[in-house]
């Protein structure tokens, strides 16, 4: 699991795409604090079906400047 709080771009010379998988995700609040979680769930192939492969948090800080990232990235 992991609660991401920061991001920096970085160049890369090889990438892949990606097989798709299966997520879902939900809200939830701690302490006060709004947390969106996404859940993968990797490939129907793998021992454990149906358990989450990766979890990750975003507090509202850090969702606010990733949606801001994506609409400069795909938009702009």
């Amino acid at each position: 699991m992991a609660r991401i709080t920061t991001l920096e771009k970085i160049e890369m010379d090889r990438n892949t795409e990606q097989d798709e998988v299966y997520a879902t995700y939900c809200i939830f609040k701690r302490g006060g604090e709004k947390y969106f979680q996404i859940d993968t769930y990797g490939s129907p192939n793998r021992e454990y079906v149906g358990q989450p492969s990766q979890k990750i948090q975003f507090d509202g800080k850090f969702a606010k400047e990733l949606v801001s990232l994506l609409i400069s990235e795909f938009w702009e």
